[in-house]
């Protein structure tokens, strides 16, 4: 194995804000050199959008790495999966021509999305004595709460009739009165939903696997393995902003538990951050714009949710979340997204610090209280007001862009390896921080 290879051999890809980042793009960039795709976490919850050739393709549950024929795309243990979603995707691609067969497998462990976890994930949010957190509705949460209640239903009980139904009863019964008594929702059907989950085994045979046999014996016979994450690191259920979080762990950390691999098989862990910051959903967000910068930023870079639509919130870098996100994650590196965004601003800042009454804070802070009433301190640096989506190098950028992602990364303490100045593939600047 080269030198190139052996620095590629196990990579995690994980979003260093909220989610959003744009990993889609990357792991699509780095697939083409991968023999295994894997996604680790999160469920149909996430979007991620790949550009190639002026056709956009959203995915939610198959790796982005399966528009690269010599990929093998896996679905880890730690996904919840949406067998619907699931095999929307898969006719898609074979819509567009895209081979699926022989090259996607899905883990027998992995948890299965049902009509009951949607149902209840829609009531919880609508409803007013819960709090509101900004879910997508696709049932991730209330499939993570019976993963960890030990009533989850897993795809290797798809594989056998009586564990099935007996396992939807033995929920239906909890569930149905739920619906019914808290949130005034019809009953499901017992024998309806068996056998539509039933029908789904038939289909998801052909894909079902020991992901974890195969992962290590993947990396033994020095394999080069490209994990993705969904979501980012400040919405984990751990390290997010508690309880505006999702259910799972995208940190870099929820890759092993989520393939079953251990943590010693890890060579590089890549962070993906835009060069501003965006939210979906509620939570506290230090450096969001208000008022008309706000629309103009959400115009300028297209921010819209790729799983819901939604508009995303959004502001200035944060360099604080930064940084912790390269501590959370042990980073080794950064990939810098939509850089071409900020092409028309005169000035732009970077948060450094947060100002809480008159203390200064530099490292992220647990309290909800704290994030919700602080203010960030800025540092100001000029803009460089000339289109930099046609740029292919580091040296060719505007001076003042060089200068921003220098200043960055001198504030975070990592280097930028990869910059992007627009959604297609072509159009990425790699550095020669290290080699890809």
């Amino acid at each position: 194995m080269n030198r190139i290879e052996a620095a590629m051999a196990v990579t995690i890809i994980v979003g260093a804000q909220w989610g959003d980042e744009g990993k889609g793009k990357i792991v699509d960039l780095l697939s083409k050199d991968a023999d295994v795709v894997a996604r680790c976490q999160g469920g149909a919850n996430a979007g991620h959008t790949i550009v190639l050739e002026d056709k956009k393709y959203i995915l939610h549950l198959i790796p982005s790495g399966i528009l690269h024929s010599q990929a093998i795309c896996v679905i880890g243990n730690g996904v919840v999966i949406d067998p619907v979603v699931l095999f929307e995707e898969i006719e898609l691609l074979k819509s567009k021509g895209i081979e699926i067969g022989g090259r996607l497998l899905i883990s027998h462990r992995a948890h299965v999305i049902m009509p009951y976890h949607k149902l209840l994930d829609q009531a919880q949010e609508d409803s007013s004595i819960e709090t509101k957190i900004g879910t997508t509705g696709r049932g991730i949460g209330p499939a993570y709460v019976d993963k960890v209640n030990r009533t989850g239903i897993r795809v290797v009980d798809l594989l056998d009739e009586d564990i099935l139904r007996n396992k939807i009863r033995l929920n239906l019964q909890q569930k149905n009165e739920i619906l019914k008594k808290i949130y005034n929702k019809a009953q499901l059907d017992l024998e309806a939903i068996t056998r539509q989950y039933l029908s789904f085994d038939k289909k998801m045979d052909e894909y079902i696997a020991d992901v974890s046999t195969f992962m290590n014996e993947a990396i033994d016979s020095g394999k080069r393995i490209l994990i993705e994450g969904a979501q980012g690191t400040l919405l984990d259920i751990d390290f997010g902003t508690y309880p505006y979080v999702t259910s799972s762990n995208p940190t870099s950390g929820g890759a092993c538990i989520g393939l079953g691999i251990g943590p010693t098989r890890i060579n590089r862990v890549i962070g993906i951050q835009k060069a501003y910051t965006t939210r979906v959903g509620e939570g506290p967000f230090p450096t969001e714009f208000s008022g008309d910068m706000a629309v103009q930023m959400r115009e300028l870079g297209d921010e819209f949710g790729a799983t819901t639509g939604r508009p995303r919130r959004c502001g200035w870098f944060d360099a604080v979340i930064a940084r912790y996100s390269v501590r959370i994650n042990g980073l080794d590196s950064i990939a810098l997204t939509k850089l071409d965004v900020l092409d028309t601003f005169k000035e732009i800042k970077i948060g450094i610090a947060y100002r809480y009454g008159t203390k200064r804070i530099e490292n992220f802070p647990a309290e909800l209280k704290i994030l919700q009433h602080s203010d960030p301190e800025y540092i100001s640096v000029p803009g460089w007001n000339m289109p930099t989506k046609h740029i292919k190098t580091f040296d060719a950028l505007p001076e003042n862009a060089k200068r921003y992602i220098e200043t960055i990364e001198s504030i975070i303490g990592v280097p930028i390896c990869i910059i992007s100045v627009g959604p297609d593939r072509e159009q990425t600047i790699k550095r020669d921080v290290f080699d890809l």
